[in-house]
């Protein structure tokens, strides 16, 4: 695909051209391309913010860099690219790679570059599955750490598990230190981290915000290690760039005015501030970058436009637009919005809407949120430290149910069962809300509950594995219009997965112990914020799923027509 076009009908087009022609009168296309800070206000952004516009040509002469650490690297092996990050920047890489780099052998030339490609991996908290996988190719590993400021709890796990596993491989604390990359920006507490580890380390503009790094070191490096061509990227995302400093023909211009227009007021007075993505043919890797742009983008000040993944139906949700990403058929675009575009120019262009979009709104959209995501792992991390060689946690359950526990802040009345509990949860969700599910559980994903938790509740689901779906986007939900309730599952690890019971090295907590930290932190977090929130632990995880799938389905059965 070379072209790119974005098409709306409906009220959204209503809606849309006032936004795009309020916008155009108010100067901001020539704005924005004049790199103009002034739009949000004189001591509000800072020149240096808005640099993410000419990333589609300023990083070229990374690729250069990069090259020859490609070479180094496949010289020495090292075709497997591990990337330990959370959030935006293992998601854009992620993107990259599925999108750039077909499915085939490590070795060959997957993408018509003419050199070798690899793989890649991200851990990002989840699962033990992913570093088992690592770790059965650890001879031809290569370690990325990226993170713009220091290293997270998963990070310092996962660094330590690496590093304990070169180790026993017999190799040499020198060689240990090759197999790592650092990407973080310049003079950041990892950067100085790096430094003494001896690790090789990738700099980046510390004024740029990094929900807006897709076409930075951050998502190219890990992706051109892992063989995806990065030089087409850049090239897609430049020929966009034309457009975005016109008044007309400006994709970039009017889907920001739908966004921003439809979040500030729809048909009747109804904000439809909710996204349903659909990415036919795709993997969900863009859908979920495109989500915590717009959570941390949008998501402040009692305001925010937040993304979720369709859920097979267009829905009847009054404050719901939805949006095809490439569509390839009349039957794939079901969407009152269509989004055309070959993925490097996907990336800009969602940049570019979701400034338009903050700005609209009234929000500095380029401002990280970093507060709200590093509350939750604060408390994690205290947890952990009060917890010793125990549970992260005394909470005892208020109810327990064929090995479910229920966590809940009010007392249990007597004779009541877990179908009730969850139909509480739900009819607790505001008429103009949403229900998010945070699965802190290995593989079982909020995927196999979403459908029925919306129709019991008659309102749309988010879901994502903890800690990265709420790392990605939590400012959105707890800094945004507080309009949601949240179920958070945890379990004991599954019989036989030694990974998530063994210590981390030189650390008094396991992984499944430190899962429970981070989910314990993030239910911290929203109860501060007086959001109705639920906590399930399942004592035996494989049972415990599927009693739970039961009783989420009998809760939607019992909702009315």
């Amino acid at each position: 695909m070379s072209g790119f076009d974005v098409l709306t009908r409906g009220d959204v087009l209503d809606s849309a051209l006032q936004a795009r022609d309020y916008l155009v009168s108010c100067g901001v296309p020539g704005a924005l391309a004049a790199k103009d800070p002034r739009l949000w206000g004189r001591r509000a952004v800072d020149h240096s913010r808005l640099g993410w516009l000419d990333l589609p040509f300023a990083s070229r002469g990374l690729l250069t860099q990069v090259d020859g650490l490609v070479a180094e690297a496949r010289y020495s092996g090292l075709d497997h690219i591990v990337l330990i990050g959370v959030g935006a920047e293992s998601l854009a890489a992620q993107a990259i790679m599925e999108a750039h780099a077909p499915p085939g052998a490590a070795g060959q030339d997957r993408n018509g570059t003419g050199r070798p490609t690899g793989e890649l991996t991200v851990l990002d908290g989840g699962d033990t599955a992913a570093l088992a996988f690592a770790l059965e190719r650890l001879d031809r590993t290569l370690v990325v750490l990226a993170s713009k400021a220091g290293v997270s709890l998963e990070g310092d796990a996962y660094r330590r598990i690496f590093a304990a596993a070169f180790r026993e491989r017999g190799l040499s604390e020198r060689e240990i230190a090759s197999r790592f990359l650092v990407i973080t920006d310049h003079g950041s507490p990892l950067h100085d981290f790096a430094r003494q580890c001896g690790y090789r380390i990738g700099l980046t503009d510390p004024y740029l915000p990094g929900h807006y790094g897709a076409l930075s070191a951050y998502g190219l490096v890990p992706a051109v290690l892992a063989g995806a061509d990065a030089e087409r990227l850049l090239e897609e995302a430049a020929s966009l760039v034309p457009s975005l400093g016109k008044d007309e023909d400006n994709p970039g211009l009017l889907l920001g005015a739908i966004l921003g227009g439809c979040a500030q007021q729809g048909q009747g007075g109804v904000a439809r501030d909710k996204v349903l993505l659909r990415e036919p043919g795709g993997t969900g890797a863009l859908s979920a970058w495109i989500s915590q742009l717009l959570a941390v983008g949008t998501g402040k000040r009692g305001r925010g436009v937040l993304a979720l993944e369709a859920l097979g139906g267009r829905g009847a949700f009054p404050d719901v637009h939805g949006v095809s990403i490439n569509p390839r058929s009349a039957a794939d675009d079901e969407s009152d919005t269509s989004v055309w575009a070959p993925l490097g120019a996907q990336f800009l262009l969602w940049e570019y809407a979701t400034a338009v979009a903050g700005w609209l709104l009234g929000v500095n959209p380029f401002e990280a949120g970093g507060t709200v995501v590093q509350e939750a792992e604060d408390d994690a991390a205290a947890l952990l430290r009060a917890a010793g060689d125990g549970p992260p946690s005394g909470e005892r359950p208020v109810y327990v149910e064929d090995g479910i526990e229920v966590h809940a802040d009010f007392p249990w009345p007597p004779g009541a069962e877990l179908q009730t509990v969850l139909g509480g949860l739900v009819a607790s969700v505001p008429s103009d809300g949403y229900l998010s599910v945070m699965t802190y559980l290995g593989d079982f994903s909020g995927r196999y509950l979403a459908p029925s938790l919306a129709r019991g509740s008659g309102r749309p689901v988010a879901y994502g594995p903890g800690p990265a779906y709420p790392h990605a986007t939590g400012p959105v939900h707890k800094d945004g219009r507080g309009n949601g309730a949240f179920l958070i599952i945890t379990g004991d690890p599954a019989p036989g997965d030694a990974l998530a019971a063994q210590p981390v090295p030189g650390r008094p907590y396991s992984l499944a112990k430190l899962q429970i930290a981070r989910a314990l932190g993030e239910l911290r977090a929203l109860r501060r914020r007086r959001l109705p929130v639920i906590r399930l632990h399942l004592r035996d995880p494989v049972d415990g799923a599927g009693r739970l799938t039961e009783a989420v389905r009998a809760v939607a059965g019992a909702r009315r027509p």
